[in-house]
């Protein structure tokens, strides 16, 4: 019962992480960055892409660590379903 409960609280949590990554990497192109709503995105999304900013290689005019990020976490949720047999 508790197993689940932690299983379906990963699933939501990179289910909705996920979406804000996806709505953060499109509003970059479309809304201004002093917006409080990219504002909010990004104080919502860099805590966890922060880290993974500093561990991969600069890279001019691309900025890897929302795709890594978005797999990583993907990752993550598979190898948990995998570990504990759930589908």
């Amino acid at each position: 019962m508790l197993l689940m409960v932690i299983v379906n609280f990963i699933d939501l949590f990179v289910t909705i992480f996920n979406l804000l990554l996806i709505v953060r990497v499109i509003s970059s192109y479309i809304v201004r960055p002093s917006s409080r709503f990219y504002a909010g995105l990004v104080d919502l999304t860099e805590p966890v892409l922060g880290p993974v900013r500093k561990v991969l290689p600069k890279s001019p005019g691309i900025d890897w660590a929302p795709l890594v990020t978005f797999f990583l976490l993907e990752g993550i949720q598979t190898l948990v379903h995998s570990l504990l047999g759930i589908q």
